[in-house]
Order: structure tokens, then C-alpha cells, then sequence
């Protein structure tokens, strides 16, 4: 069986999320130890909580699991905040990301924040899209990343005027994919884009990059 690991840096939503990731063939398991965690199949980095929070609880293993991601080649899911902890650091608190994608993590610029609700997925440019079409997500988030590059991003949403990056791809061979958006809360086509990437890593396939 594949094992697929949820990194548990004290945050909630873990077993909406475990369950999201059920499916034959996967053995789901939670993991607070960061290093511990990085020995998988597949890393799952899920939401909510904070950033300086999260920050410290992976510092003991940080240069572990950053090895396994960029020189392992390690499938990881960043969720929400798991998404923000693939960049280099937060304007929320401080501490250090992964730099799996160069970029800084801002609060987003706008009247109503946190952003919580569903809102329409952009300028969709990664195969996973094409396999799990996902139009609109459920967001719950104050702050969004600001990628150096543009290129990584696969997806944008926009709250207010903040246009802001809704996922992105990276890694070395493109099978690290980062949602600021909740999939396990995003209906039908949020498990099914969970599940499509849980495909794409098991045939060692990869997306736009």
C-alpha cells in the first residue's frame, strides 16, 4: 500500500482531510514529528491555523522534508496554509517556510478579510484541471502567496481587487502542488481533485510546469 502522510503541526481540520485522502490502496496516517513525516509516499500539508505556529513546529525537520520534496522528489499536497509553508516566510509571523517556490506570503489586500466562502478558480493552466474540472473552491484565508515567478502558478482567484495565486506546481519533476484553497471542503470536485492527484503521483506523471 501507498502511504500518504499528513504533516500535524498542531492545526485543525486533519481528519476532514484524512478523510478526503481515503481511498483502496492508501494508508492514511498522521504524523507530528516533520522528519517522520517526510518518510512517505506522499506528503500532505493541510490547512488552517498559523504560520508562525506551523513554522515552528517544522523547524526541527525542515531540512529533512525539504530534501525528500526537491532532492527525493517527494508528491506533496500543500492545503491552505500548507500552501503558504511550500514558500520562504509570512507576513503573519515569523519563522521559516520550505522554499520549495521562491516567494513571500502577504496579507491579502482588501476590505472584508479573512476571505470565507467559495470563489471562482481563474486562467486554469495544469492537466490535474483537466482531470478534476474545478470551477469554484471554498477559501478560508486572511493571507495569499506572492510567487517570484508567475510561472509556477496554474490557477488564480481574486477577492476584492487582490488577484491572487489559487495553486501552484513545482518541484523538480512538477509533483508538488500547492492550493490556497480547501478541496476537502470544496464539494464533489474538490475530493475528485484530490483523488486526481493522488492518480498523477502514483503513475509518476506531472503537470504544467
Amino acid at each position: 500500500m501507498r502511504r500518504v502522510t499528513i504533516f500535524d503541526y498542531g492545526a485543525g481540520n486533519l481528519h476532514s482531510l484524512a478523510k478526503a485522502l481515503a481511498e483502496p490502496g492508501l494508508d492514511v496516517r498522521i504524523e507530528a514529528d516533520p522528519a517522520r513525516a517526510a518518510a512517505t509516499d506522499v506528503l500532505v500539508l493541510p490547512g488552517v491555523g498559523s504560520f508562525a505556529q506551523a513554522a515552528a513546529r517544522l523547524e526541527s525537520g525542515r531540512d529533512a522534508m525539504r530534501e525528500a520534496i526537491l532532492d527525493g522528489g517527494l508528491p506533496t499536497l500543500g492545503v491552505c496554509l500548507g500552501m503558504q509553508l511550500l514558500f520562504d516566510e509570512s507576513d503573519e509571523g515569523p519563522g521559516r517556510g520550505l522554499s520549495v517556490v521562491p516567494g513571500r506570503v502577504t496579507r491579502l489586500a482588501a476590505r472584508r478579510v479573512p476571505q470565507i466562502g467559495w470563489n471562482a478558480l481563474d486562467d486554469t493552466r495544469d492537466p490535474i484541471f483537466d482531470a478534476a474540472p474545478l470551477p469554484v473552491a471554498y477559501y478560508a484565508n486572511s493571507f495569499a502567496c506572492r510567487p517570484v515567478a508567475d510561472g509556477r502558478v496554474i490557477a488564480w482567484s481574486r477577492h476584492e481587487d487582490d488577484r491572487f495565486a489559487a495553486a501552484v506546481r513545482a518541484g523538480p519533476t512538477g509533483n508538488v502542488v500547492g492550493v490556497q484553497f480547501h478541496p476537502e471542503k470544496s464539494s464533489g470536485a474538490g475530493v475528485r481533485f484530490i483523488r486526481a492527484f493522488l492518480a498523477e503521483t502514483s503513475r509518476g506523471t506531472r503537470g504544467a510546469r
